[in-house]
């Protein structure tokens, strides 16, 4: 809903405030006093085209903005979460800023977007119908859901449908991705294969590499180690020539130091110590012996070794850092191989499961289809009672359901309206013959039908009693009250039945203030809204007849709202 629109330095409005009221908005004033340049204020806002020509003279830009709440909006709730333009009490506001200079400035809860995402967002939020323009009827590619919306059981029709659709679409593009490029597949066979036998050919243990290291250092140094464990041995067991080796050293002193503590006990743990020594160095003479008998220095041993360092490394260059990294590689290219080597399997099983999904897609949008081609009755029969109302008694309109032979996301259905607007003329595609009186009361049979299911919140009829009068313009007044009972209605009109329809009377009126030419805004209520419809009635000559006359009809639209059914 359209809460508030601020128009500065636009055409004639220096600056305008205007708030709207939920119902019914009725715009009066005289030809040329502004009325269309605030339709053309809220175009701006929707994304239309903006242009310095619409700067107010001796003004270097104009600025349009406006609040909408979209608290009942899903779709563009959704679409602003998606670009993360973050909302207060769903609450919208949307400017945009032009300068003489061409710069343009486009905000929507102070986020900047682009004139092209505008276009998005006014399409979830203002729909217009005038004279020139009709944004959805002129689109056939929104004939679906208007459809669609019409028939409230089939949103979850539509929903399990869906379903199908997106699991049958993920299948064929994996049956796509899986036929691939024969050549390309037996290339990759090759590949792994020949990986996997290396890997697998090398019989690789997680801890070789750390055992491998420890036994090639030993036997790269086996001579200096073998040479050191000998210097060792001799020292501890010869000595040189002058004291011999540290065992008889020990040995004589332990005799020395037992004949000594049979005359002083307190030698006893000295004793005791060199003892300990003895015996230990002594095993460890005893060692250091078998040692050297054990140690095999052999170099055939260490190239076999070096060789199998070698495979190892050369296999983490390509496969990974480490040597289980390999072994994982080694894994995940058996499986690949495996998933590969299934091929045709694999593809006659997803196809399979494919041709089951798409019977089920066929059953979903053959039900789809035969419940939209009811409602298409059903809709084009009402919207053609209605225009009969609004003076078009012999038009006809059919809403086709086609079927595409192909499955999307919908369905496999486009929708197209044909319209005559005269008898005998056979119906063609709406787009192309009707003239925009004719679209415009189209517009307004059709909101009358769908305007409870329709998403978007507010709508705009610019002049759409053009031509009419009487009691088709008694008929046009209704079904614009009776649209605005399930939405925001903006409507500018010249007609007094549409005006006394009003929820909140809005006058346009152009003045002279220091030879400037200037649109000002006021909200009419009780005795001056009355007074602007009998001004709708006789003109600036305001008799009693009129006054009266408009009272009546201010108060006959009254009952005539409060009676009408929805």
């Amino acid at each position: 809903m359209l809460k508030t629109l601020t128009v500065s330095n636009f055409a004639l409005i220096e600056q305008a405030v205007i708030d709207f009221s939920t119902g019914l908005n009725i715009l009066t004033g005289e030809t040329g006093a502004g009325k269309s340049i605030l339709v053309d204020a809220l175009n701006i806002l929707l994304g239309g085209r903006a242009s310095s020509d619409a700067i107010r003279g001796g003004s270097d830009f104009f600025r349009v903005e406006a609040i909408f709440t979209v608290e009942n909006n899903v779709l563009l709730q959704d679409w602003l979460d998606g670009q993360g333009i973050l909302r207060e009490d769903d609450t919208l506001i949307i400017s945009r800023y032009l300068s003489r200079q061409g710069k343009s400035v486009i905000t929507v809860n102070s986020c900047h977007v682009t004139a092209s995402a505008l276009r998005q967002i006014g399409a979830q939020l203002l729909d217009m119908h005038g004279q020139h323009e009709n944004q959805s009827l002129l689109k056939p590619e929104s004939y679906l859901k208007l459809l669609d919306d019409f028939v409230p059981e089939l949103k979850g029709i539509l929903a399990d449908y869906f379903r199908v659709y997106s699991a049958w679409s993920d299948v064929g593009l994996t049956i796509s991705k899986t036929e691939g490029d024969a050549r390309e597949r037996a290339q990759r066979i090759d590949m792994l294969r020949w990986q996997t036998q290396e890997i697998a050919a090398a019989d690789l243990l997680v801890d070789e590499e750390e055992t491998l290291d420890a036994e090639i250092h030993i036997l790269a140094n086996a001579e200096k180690i073998i040479n050191s464990v000998n210097r060792s041995y001799i020292l501890l067991n010869e000595g040189d020539r002058r004291m011999g080796g540290i065992l008889s050293a020990l040995a004589e002193t332990k005799k020395e130091l037992e004949t000594a503590a049979r005359y002083d006990p307190t030698i006893v743990s000295q004793l005791s110590f060199v003892t300990d020594a003895l015996y230990q160095l002594d095993e460890t003479a005893v060692s250091l012996r078998g040692y050297c008998e054990t140690l095999d220095f052999n170099p055939d041993r260490l190239a076999i070794l070096q060789d199998r360092l070698d495979i190892i490394l050369k296999l983490k260059k390509k496969y990974g850092a480490t040597i289980a990294d390999v072994l994982d590689y080694h894994k995940q290219a058996e499986n690949e191989l495996a998933l590969i080597s299934n091929y045709e399997e694999r593809l006659t099983a997803l196809k399979a499961k494919h041709s089951e999904l798409e019977k089920q897609l066929a059953r979903g949008a053959e039900k789809l289809e035969n419940l939209r081609r009811n409602a298409a009755e059903v809709m084009a029969e009402r919207i053609c009672g209605h225009l009969g109302q609004l003076g078009m008694p012999k038009a006809r309109l059919i809403i086709a359901v086609n079927n595409t032979a192909r499955y999307t996301a919908t369905g496999s259905n486009e929708v197209a309206i044909m319209f005559s607007a005269n008898l005998g003329e056979e119906p063609k595609p709406l787009q192309k013959v009707a003239s925009g009186g004719e679209l415009s009361r189209l517009a307004l049979a059709i909101k009358a039908v769908s305007a409870s299911s329709d998403a978007v919140g507010t709508m705009v009829f610019d002049e759409v009693d053009a031509g009419v009068g009487g009691q088709i313009g008694q008929m046009v007044a209704e079904k614009i009250a009776l649209v605005s009972r399930n939405k925001q209605v903006l409507c500018i009109t010249h007609l007094p039945q549409i005006a006394a329809m009003a929820d909140y009377h809005i006058s346009v009126t152009k003045t002279v203030v220091d030879e400037r030419t200037r649109t000002e805004i006021k909200i009419l209520k009780d005795d001056d809204h009355r007074l602007e419809v009998a001004k709708m009635i006789s003109g600036d000559n305001i008799t009693p007849a009129a006054l009266k006359n408009a009272a009546e009809m201010v108060i006959a639209a009254e009952i005539k709202k409060r009676n009408m059914e929805i």
